[in-house]
């Protein structure tokens, strides 16, 4: 299978790198757009007149992965077509299975990564797939985020609730169940004001497509209210469902 031609412009780590080092806000919007003008062939998107032009809203998007695609291109293009800078919930830490340099690989992109999510202003989460001692961590995120919604105007988030790549060639882009909580948070999401907006992120006939799907409110039924566990189980397949309609069949998974 042919792929598309991902590369970045000249001069774009070194000034994210040095901006990384001296805390320096950017713009994520205007390098996200830097990024996807020079994607060969030119990205596709459908359901244009879907797109998001102001908040308050959460975009959801699947976390499209096969080997030697960096899922960095999912947030820069969805970035570079939403007129407006988003607030994406990114990973807080690297993991390398298995791998010796594992903890020193660990350290260091939690460095990194704290660093970016600053000068872009997003929030870090810990890794998936979820760890017991990340408990505490992730909660704090999750209030980092909340507070950060009610205190912008017209809010607009960005969100892969799969969270990683899962592992195996067997499930390379197929949609994957995200972890326990991602229907508690999107309903929290939905409570503090925000519209869900679906996107599928993949890549076919050699060219990385985006389908925008149509905004809707995230509710689950009153018949649940006394069970936390439904509530989240429902909410998340809502979410998920949503996403599926719009990637190929194939990619569905447990969602088609």
């Amino acid at each position: 299978m042919n792929y598309p031609h991902y590369s970045y412009p000249p001069g774009l780590f070194a000034s994210v790198a040095r901006d990384a080092i001296f805390l320096r806000r950017r713009d994520f919007h205007q390098d996200a757009k830097a990024c996807i003008q020079k994607l060969n062939p030119p990205l596709q998107v459908l359901g244009k007149q879907n797109l998001p032009q102001q908040g308050p809203c959460v975009l959801t998007v699947n976390h499209y992965h096969r080997p030697r695609f960096g899922a960095e291109w999912i947030a820069l293009a969805i970035a570079a077509l939403v007129p407006v800078n988003m607030h994406w919930l990114m990973t807080g830490e690297f993991t390398y299975p298995g791998k010796w340099y594992a903890p020193f690989g660990a350290i260091g992109s939690r460095i990194l990564l704290k660093r970016i999510a600053y000068i872009y202003r997003f929030t870090n989460m810990p890794p998936m797939p979820p760890r017991s001692k990340d408990v505490e961590a992730r909660a704090a995120s999750v209030r980092a985020v909340l507070e950060h919604v009610r205190g912008a105007q017209d809010p607009v988030l960005g969100l892969a609730p799969e969270g990683y790549d899962p592992p195996g060639p067997d499930l390379d882009g197929v949609l994957t169940r995200p972890a326990t909580g991602l229907g508690r948070f999107g309903l929290l999401l939905s409570k503090a004001g925000l519209t869900f907006a679906p996107v599928g992120a993949y890549e076919a006939d050699g060219v990385f497509h985006l389908h925008f799907g149509e905004r809707y409110e995230l509710s689950v039924g009153s018949d649940l209210c006394a069970d936390p566990d439904g509530k989240d189980e429902r909410a998340m397949r809502i979410i998920m469902e949503n996403i599926a309609r719009l990637l190929p069949l194939h990619l569905r998974g447990e969602f088609a």
